[in-house]
């Protein structure tokens, strides 16, 4: 029964060493790609299924790790986790990936139960403000890689995009276009990435007409629908939205208002998410990396247990893509 089947039993069947097995399960990439065939094809032929737990009790990793994204619903950290997937895949890890709403308690259970597990590590995009228990996490032993923020001064590694720069291309594209009443439309509770768009904006524009939703996810684009009368009783020209699906949700309420894009009012998202060129008017957005984002993390957490890691960041630069949601102020 492949219940009662051991590596002793995939080695003489596969031809070779009971350690070599052990490698195969454990560290793929140092065992030729011949070998690793024989041997994967022996534990498939007769139905041997590694005990992780008995794997951790000898000092084998885990080969759980734990994504903590913001809300899987959004497609954006749908593709970065997809990035994650594929970058550990290699490895021979698995991922649990999971959501906190933006709830910072919920970020908190998470961090307890992933640990209560023994993951390998943790990627996370932080709900909770203070950084504190990410690195004690860390500090218990837990390699913890921050994603889509700023490594600043922690001792973590991290991957982020320069939201600044983001809000900044935004801005500035509208201004080119004429517009100097211009809104933005966040949430009460903005994460990092979001709180520094909303800074690179202010930069390139000045003031603008804040615009904010209490919501959490996943209901974030029916709040944003409902925003729209509050929005347009404001009399901007121009709206920044804080990503892809509150654009989309405003532009439902918009159409529900009468209210025609671009002519009566520019939108600009954030983040060129698989929809935006196919809405109606194809949506002008700011482009981040999503899946190389998860993958550069993946990359991070694999290299906190090779010799001589050192945290480090890795930045990506966002991009302004021009739609048909965007035009010229009419005068």
């Amino acid at each position: 029964m492949p219940g009662n089947v051991g590596m002793r039993e995939v080695a003489r069947v596969a031809g070779v060493s009971v350690s070599t097995v052990a490698n195969v399960l454990s560290r793929p990439g140092i065992v030729a790609p011949e070998t690793r065939l024989r041997v994967q094809q022996a534990i498939d032929r007769i139905g041997y299924v590694p005990n992780g737990a008995a794997r951790q009790l000898r000092g084998v990793p885990s080969p759980i790790v734990g994504s903590v994204t913001l809300d899987l619903a959004n497609p954006f950290h749908a593709e970065v986790n997809r990035g994650i997937e594929d970058g550990l895949a290699a490895a021979g890890c698995l991922v649990l990936a999971c959501s906190t709403d933006l709830r910072p308690d919920t970020e908190t259970r998470l961090l307890h139960l992933l640990q209560q597990q023994n993951v390998r590590g943790i990627i996370i995009s932080p709900a909770h403000p203070d950084p504190a228990q990410l690195l004690e996490v860390s500090r218990r032993g837990t390699p913890v890689v921050l994603l889509d923020h700023p490594k600043e001064r922690l001792d973590l590694c991290a991957v982020a995009v320069d939201d600044a720069l983001g809000g900044r291309l935004a801005g500035e594209h509208l201004r080119e276009l004429g517009h100097r009443r211009i809104a933005y439309l966040g949430a009460t509770v903005d994460p990092g990435p979001v709180t520094r768009r909303r800074e690179g904006l202010r930069q390139a524009v000045g003031e603008f007409l804040d615009v904010r939703m209490d919501v959490h996810p996943p209901s974030l684009g029916e709040a944003a629908a409902a925003a729209a009368g509050r929005i347009v009783a404001l009399e901007p020209t121009a709206v920044v939205c804080l990503n892809d699906t509150a654009a989309l949700g405003l532009l439902d309420g918009l159409a529900a208002l009468g209210v025609r894009v671009p002519e009566d009012l520019s939108i600009v998202g954030y983040d060129d998410l698989p929809f935006a060129r196919r809405l109606a008017p194809a949506l002008t957005t700011v482009s981040q990396p999503k899946y190389q984002l998860g993958l550069a993390a993946a990359e991070l957490l694999l290299d906190e247990g090779r010799p001589g890691h050192a945290h480090r960041e890795v930045r990506f630069q966002p991009q302004l893509v021009v739609r048909a949601s965007t035009a010229a102020l009419a005068h």
